[in-house]
């Protein structure tokens, strides 16, 4: 089976992969763009759409990714993806046809089973096409996924929103994205595991067992470190994803041309900068002091807090973006982090299961949790006669900084200890 790594052809298969995440990403960022539209047409509550966005969507998000990850560590990686980006497409078409909220639920559950298979086969085939010491970078790039997706979600989705119908934007999208799964079948050729590995591994060698990869990953401080301190930081990165849109309409005073154009731009900046650094100062740190994947993000969400808040409290949209854009640029930083940790820390063929383990906790702490967190404390704050019940509710998403900034520290000193214990005396 013929190598990617080499050659200009895989940043071919690089750019394919981080345009499928594009529209993972974009699939689900599509319900909090377009919450307004949809609350006036299916009339759902705050704590609704929080449950849809977080953790209905979750529950096969996470969970379902256990199962495609073992099954991908044994089989066709690229076939899975193919066919996980053609079935949340689909189902992303059927979110426009929906007319009840059940409907919806339902259609936004099968975005996440399908969505399940994108990221973690893709982890591994970047791990097994580019070396150490690119591999942060590579996942930096392929981490622009996501501000990218929620900047073209946010401009694409508002603009039809604006002008034609919100509908339109979820079946638009899941036209894209079916034709896409037909590319990626097409462009991307299955690595050899191990591939680019610094003692490369024969293809021939056992399978990872499933119980026993499931054992090894939740009892490695390492890892469940790293897992846990990215879902703290997802908790307040989707509690305030999933309804930032909404807060800026209903609080800071937005329209929806003015979301297309200026909230996109600022996601889009904030968050794509993160990735690019972070995925530089890795490569470059990571070769002297492993503790740079812990320091990192735990230096990185302490800048970020402050300005969390202000963005918050801001009384008019323009300061508030202003102030999100640098919120974006810091929050974001543990992502290439963790996942190239993860990565680097397992066996070739425990890869893209580990991928997913790393994606269970952190996305059912911070998808799961976080947007329905928010909605049910709107709600709640709103029933209590607060009139700025969801302004307060995303207030109350600050000690999650501390938290993840706790772990994040648990994970460098562990990291430090590891890297002296290695040291001839």
């Amino acid at each position: 089976m013929e190598t990617q790594a080499g050659g200009s052809r895989r940043w071919i298969v690089l750019v394919t992969l981080t345009f499928v995440y594009v529209l993972n990403f974009l699939d689900r960022q599509l319900l909090g763009i377009l919450a307004k539209p949809i609350q006036d047409s299916l009339h759902v509550t705050d704590g609704q759409l929080g449950l849809i966005g977080g953790l209905y969507f979750a529950m096969f998000y996470c969970f379902i990714a256990i199962p495609v990850g073992w099954l991908a560590d044994r089989t066709n990686r690229v076939s899975i993806l193919a066919l996980a980006c053609a079935v949340w497409s689909g189902a992303t078409i059927a979110c426009g046809l929906a007319t009840s909220y059940t409907q919806l639920v339902i259609a936004r559950m099968t975005v996440g089973f399908g969505e399940a298979g994108g990221v973690p086969p893709s982890y591994a085939i970047i791990t097994d096409t580019f070396r150490p010491g690119e591999r942060g970078t590579a996942f930096g790039i392929y981490n622009l996924g996501p501000p990218i997706g929620a900047a073209l979600g946010i401009a694409f989705g508002a603009s039809i929103a604006a002008l034609f119908d919100w509908r339109d934007a979820f079946i638009a999208i899941g036209v894209v994205g079916i034709i896409t799964a037909v590319l990626v079948r097409i462009i991307v050729r299955e690595p050899r595991r191990g591939a680019t590995d610094l003692a490369p591994v024969a293809e021939a060698r056992a399978k990872a067992p499933f119980w026993g990869t499931c054992w090894m990953f939740f009892s490695h401080p390492v890892l469940m470190l790293a897992a846990l301190g990215s879902g703290a930081t997802q908790f307040v990165t989707y509690g305030l994803g999933n309804f930032a849109v909404l807060f800026l309409i209903r609080e800071k005073g937005m329209t929806l041309p003015q979301i297309a154009v200026w909230y996109a731009l600022v996601v889009g900046l904030g968050m794509g900068a993160a990735m690019l650094i972070s995925g530089r100062v890795i490569d470059r740190l990571g070769r002297r002091s492993r503790t740079v994947y812990a320091l990192g993000p735990a230096i990185s969400l302490a800048v970020a807090m402050p300005f969390y808040v202000a963005f918050v409290w801001a009384p008019g949209w323009p300061l508030a973006l202003a102030l999100m854009t640098i919120v974006n640029v810091f929050n974001y930083f543990y992502l290439s982090a963790s996942v190239a940790l993860v990565q680097e820390e397992v066996r070739p063929e425990q890869r893209v299961l580990s991928g997913a383990l790393l994606l269970l906790v952190m996305n059912f702490i911070g998808l799961g949790l976080g947007p329905t967190y928010v909605g049910a404390a709107s709600d709640w704050f709103k029933a209590h006669g607060d009139p700025h019940a969801l302004q307060t509710a995303l207030y109350t998403l600050s000690p999650f900084y501390l938290i993840a900034i706790a772990l994040f520290l648990v994970l460098a000193r562990i990291l430090r200890r590891e890297t002296l214990a290695k040291v001839p005396a």
